[in-house]
């Protein structure tokens, strides 16, 4: 592990120690795929059971609740959402990821207090820490050129869908990569690079070899490139290849 690594497990012991003596959750920050991979490595140094979440299923950003034996009152994740519209949708542009996230850092948000980011057509949608939440709703009211209104939803009251596009494709055989490769449109060498540099997570965890094979239902996320779900093998083509399903999250 790096030493920055080394701090974040140290910090999230801590925390779990905290929760412990004290009798009361405690919570981290929003934690990136490769975080949550090294704090499970460490789930055996904890002195309290634990929760995650990022404030709906699927996150990929999520926060730790360490939760203490002796609890004796209920809690809720301090996670807010807010909800972006464009105030004139017939003008407005259309906006990624990279662009909302970008206003936010510009009113001097850290990222670790930002959940995810879920962009849609019609309106957007953003996680954050709920101490932050009144700020931002304030505070962003322009996205590049567009004008925006913020409000704050519950998580819990949401019936958030990721959207999803259903593609098929072509493999040699079932190994990762070769299913990244065929999913990406890369060749499989630049696929190996990228499992073997620690970027590709299959449910989560962080995948190093890249002969493991992909299992339908699984999902396999790459960093700074997205998320995708191996549905399944569709049956072999008249060279003996094999056909597969897979969803990308868009």
């Amino acid at each position: 592990m790096t030493k920055d690594d080394t701090l974040l497990v140290k910090r999230l012991i801590d925390l779990s120690r905290q929760a412990q003596q004290r009798d009361i959750v405690v919570f981290s920050d929003f934690l990136n795929l490769n975080e949550l991979n090294i704090f499970k490595q460490e789930v055996s140094e904890l002195y309290s059971s634990y929760e995650l979440s990022g404030g709906y299923e699927l996150s990929e950003r999520q926060m730790i609740a360490f939760i203490p034996d002796a609890l004796c009152y209920t809690w809720k994740y301090p996670i807010s959402c807010l909800k972006i519209t464009p105030v004139n949708h017939k003008f407005a542009e259309t906006l990624t990821h990279r662009d909302i996230l970008g206003s936010l850092m510009n009113l001097g948000i850290e990222r670790y207090k930002l959940g995810d980011i879920l962009v849609d057509e019609l309106q957007s949608y953003v996680f954050c820490k709920e101490q932050i939440a009144d700020y931002l709703k304030e505070g962003l009211n322009r996205i590049r050129h567009t004008m925006v209104t913020s409000d704050i939803v519950l998580p819990e009251a949401l019936c958030i869908e990721p959207k999803k596009e259903l593609m098929e494709g072509i493999i040699t055989s079932n190994r990762l990569d070769s299913i990244i490769a065929c999913i990406c449109k890369i060749s499989r060498s630049q696929a190996c690079q990228w499992i073997k540099g620690g970027k590709v997570f299959l449910n989560n965890r962080q995948i190093l070899q890249t002969t493991a094979e992909c299992k339908p239902g699984e999902l396999i996320s790459i960093r700074s490139i997205g998320r995708f779900c191996f549905l399944d093998c569709l049956g072999e083509t008249r060279k003996g290849r094999l056909k597969i399903q897979f969803e990308k999250y868009i």
